[in-house]
């Protein structure tokens, strides 16, 4: 295996690029002279068919290989993670499961190892290694992170914690399809994932086929992993703690004949004859977990193997690769001998990668295609009188009820606070998952309402199902989004980059900071806006703020026909006047803003408004004003994405794109004016289109800071969000 051949002209096509050849593995000429998965089938017919033992092993030395030959062609990325994890990747394959996704998006040149194994990335003109690094870490090629655009990968990876709401949303909607997660020890310590996996059991107990991986090799990005010191027995209770009724644990450590030291070793530094019974123990395992999962067993599979295993370092100095680790570099170099494959392995490997799950990943996991969906007809809008006061929250609440009982996979999440946030509607009709029913708290095990605690969870779930193509809302109180919105942003990025359509990820964000006010600044939390003001610039994501419950019906009904975006919708909880029609709110839609009122005068003052409580000021001021002779504009922000310009977002580049933006000559009809002054109950960042491109003398009136109060007036006159104040700014902006 570590000797070096010159390649003969029997390399296949593919292996262009590849560097070093090795001679056959001893065993080759009677373990390696068939596929292990023979023709027209999915997988192997036993784990413990020791050839497919054998050819499980020259997988997982193709990944290593292929994983540092393409790091180290750019002298960037990371090897050491998936290293530890490639006899568990490899057996996965053979046993024909490949819809595998991962937390660890620093496992990503491995995935893209996977993928060129088995054909996939050949949509992407990727037909041999040296195209692969060539194309890695480029632009429009192999990101340095798992993305959405990927063929044959079901999701994103990034941030850590995040990789189970995906699994968990496939196996939610593809009953009798595996899903495993792999997920690092580093990882491990985000309090995110065993949480929102003991929750999700508890909605969901006949739910199961998910499976998490843990990926247990001592070692986080730069230091030892915080769970580096349990024993076996304690990380095994940690799990049965938290709900897994099987618990398969493999350690590397068992099967050692070179006295490591150290409770995590490296399987490739073994004799063959240990290599391979660890792989087998590593096959039979996988097929057990994979078995449990799918019988109704919450399981976990744990691989204890040190990180690195295998590549050009070992523990927490694999991770990456610095820019020393060139191709010329000795480690590297080693590296890659060490792990060189014969080309009639490379051919055989390729083979099995190919045939495992019934053909390439791209022809055949379940993200590859869109989920039918039922069609949802004509939503129940009903449009109020202008001058009533109604609840924005509850009039969507009732369109959100239809939504769930006509499409069944749906689901609402939310943190416990449907109730509380105006829309107990949706509660009463389609009533949260749970497994004790009881009438009062409308909850049952049939519920479509999804209330864990953690933000993250609600998101991670409703976002995940969004990218799995099932309908879906996100509802939160204002102040407490934040621990849910880096999933939201990862779908959201995900969904501007995928190769097909899938139903926008839509979210409601209700009881906003004005109506906080007893609870002080720890429930308000308006900044939380500037989260998506930053995301309008990506193309794909749109705030939006209905003026009344009128317009809060219209924009939901408009969400619900977008792909691929990100729609969040800002409204109170408190009964507010109505002052629009359904028509204006989708020529709001589409033009950005619509006009509430006008009044003439000899100088004009142009108030744009984001939001809904914060226009009672506005029409105060703009009453003082009409009383001093001075004409006024208020003008109701309903989707601030439409008032940047053309260029202004990467529209052009997202899937599904939308490219309408408000003309140079409508935007001057809305906001021309002697002065302007933009409002906002919350983030000035949301007016900033309309600071762009006004040309009159302009400012804003926007939150500045949260503090106890008894009432929305006394939080807004803390702001200065006064109508004497925009009175006296305006006089002074008109000289």
């Amino acid at each position: 295996m570590t000797s070096t051949a010159p390649a003969p002209t029997t390399v296949p096509a593919f292996c262009e690029g590849i560097q070093y050849f090795g001679e056959p593995l001893p065993g080759f000429d009677k373990y390696g002279q068939e596929p292990a998965i023979a023709p027209g089938t999915k997988a192997i017919a036993s784990p413990s068919d020791p050839a497919a033992v054998f050819q499980t092993l020259l997988v997982a030395d193709a990944l290593r290989y292929l994983t540092m030959q393409v790091t180290a062609s750019k002298a960037s990325g990371h090897p050491g993670g998936f290293a530890s994890k490639a006899e568990v990747y490899a057996a996965l394959v053979m046993l024909g499961y490949k819809n595998i996704l991962t937390e660890v998006g620093h496992h990503a040149p491995g995935f893209y190892s996977a993928m060129f194994l088995d054909r996939s990335l050949e949509q992407m003109d990727i037909d041999n290694v040296q195209q692969m690094r060539d194309r890695f870490r480029e632009h429009k090629g192999l990101l340095g992170h798992l993305s959405g655009q990927i063929p044959g990968l079901l999701g994103p990876a990034g941030p850590l914690g995040q990789g189970q709401h995906f699994a968990m949303a496939g196996a939610k909607l593809h009953p009798g399809v595996l899903f495993p997660v792999t997920i690092g020890d580093g990882g491990l310590g985000e309090p995110y994932i065993m949480s929102s996996m003991a929750h999700f059991h508890t909605a969901y107990p006949n739910v199961t086929n998910f499976l998490p991986i843990l990926v247990w090799n001592g070692y986080s990005q730069e230091h030892h992993s915080m769970v580096s010191t349990k024993p076996n027995q304690e990380m095994i209770e940690y799990w049965e703690g938290n709900g897994f009724q099987e618990i398969i644990l493999v350690n590397a450590k068992d099967f050692d004949d070179q006295n490591q030291p150290g409770d995590y070793v490296d399987s490739t530094e073994f004799s063959l004859e240990q290599r391979l019974k660890f792989t087998q123990a590593v096959l039979e395992g996988v097929d057990k977990a994979a078995k449990s999962a799918l019988s109704g067993k919450l399981t976990v599979f744990i691989i204890k193997q040190l990180k690195g295993a295998g590549v050009h370092a070992r523990g927490a100095k694999s991770h990456n690769l610095y820019a020393h680790h060139t191709l010329d570099n000795a480690e590297i170099v080693n590296a890659l001998k060490t792990r060189a494959l014969s080309p009639e392995a490379w051919q055989l490997v390729r083979t099995n990668c190919e045939r495992a799950g019934g053909g390439p990943a791209v022809k055949t996991v379940v993200t590859e295609f869109e989920l039918p969906l039922p069609e949802l007809g004509q939503l129940p809008l009903e449009e109020y009188a202008v001058g009533d006061k109604q609840v924005a929250t509850t009039a969507m609440g009732e369109l959100v009820a239809h939504v769930g009982k006509t499409d069944p996979s749906f689901i609402v999440s939310n943190a416990d606070g449907n109730a509380a946030s105006g829309i107990n509607n949706i509660n009463v009709a389609l009533k949260i998952a749970h497994p004790t029913i009881d009438e009062i708290y409308y909850q049952g095990p049939e519920g479509q309402v999804y209330e864990p605690l953690s933000e993250d969870a609600c998101a991670g779930l409703a976002a995940g199902l969004a990218l799995f193509g099932s309908r879906t809302l996100w509802c939160s109180y204002e102040s407490f989004a934040i621990n849910g919105l880096p999933i939201w942003q990862t779908v959201t990025q995900a969904m501007a980059e995928l190769r097909r359509s899938t139903p926008s990820t839509i979210m409601l964000l209700t009881a906003g900071a004005l109506e906080q006010g007893r609870n002080g600044w720890t429930h308000q939390r308006p900044e939380i806006e500037n989260y998506f003001a930053a995301m309008m610039r990506n193309g794909n994501v749109f705030p939006l703020f209905p003026t009344d419950a009128n317009s809060i019906q219209v924009c939901y009904d408009w969400a619900l026909t977008t792909k691929n975006k990100g729609i969040v919708i800002i409204a109170s909880k408190s009964p507010l006047p109505i002052y629009t029609t359904f028509e204006q709110t989708r020529e709001g839609l589409e033009k950005g803003a619509i006009l509430l009122q006008e009044i003439p005068g000899e100088k004009t003052v142009v108030f744009p408004v984001v939001g809904d409580m914060v226009l009672a000021p506005v029409f105060a001021a703009a009453e003082q004003l009409k009383a001093q002779g001075i004409g006024s504009k208020i003008i109701s922000v309903i989707n601030p994405r439409r008032l940047y310009r053309d260029s202004d977002t990467a529209w052009a580049t997202c899937s599904e794109p939308d490219g309408l933006f408000l003309e140079d000559a409508d935007f001057e009809k809305f906001f021309g004016g002697d002065a302007l002054i933009a409002v906002t109950g919350g983030t000035s960042a949301m007016l900033e289109p309309i600071m762009l491109r006004s040309t009159a003398k302009r400012d804003i009136f926007a939150w500045k800071r949260g503090e106890t109060a008894a009432s929305a007036n006394e939080v807004l006159n803390m702001n200065g969000i006064t109508a004497e104040n925009m009175v006296k700014r305006a006089h002074e902006l008109l000289g």
